[in-house]
């Protein structure tokens, strides 16, 4: 984590800025036991179908998302989260641009 982002205010949607035809990340905290990383989809783009060893948690900051968690379709909107269980395959599609906090904890 830089240390501009401690101990201060912050905009969460300031963090990241969405760029055409991409997705775009940004970490911002980095412990052993876990990591927060915010994330810019543009629409049509996606991180295709994984595993993770660990649960995730996804809240959606900004748009709209199709998450896709071992073949069950959920859509979710600004104000919405989900946890995507350790092991079970899931995948990420921007039905519009949408911007996301992942916090992966490792314990």
């Amino acid at each position: 984590m830089s240390d501009e982002l401690k101990s201060v205010v912050i905009n969460v949607e300031d963090l990241l800025d969405y760029q055409e035809g991409a997705v775009v990340s940004r970490e911002i905290i980095r412990k052993e036991t876990g990591t927060v990383t915010i994330f810019a989809f543009d629409k049509g783009e996606g991180l295709s179908e994984h595993t993770a060893p660990f649960d995730a948690m996804v809240q959606i900051i900004d748009g709209k998302s199709e998450i896709t968690i071992s073949g069950k379709k959920n859509i979710l909107e600004r104000g919405d989260m989900i946890i995507m269980p350790a092991n079970e395959p899931h995948a990420l599609h921007a039905i519009e641009q949408y911007k996301m906090i992942l916090t992966m904890i490792r314990s």
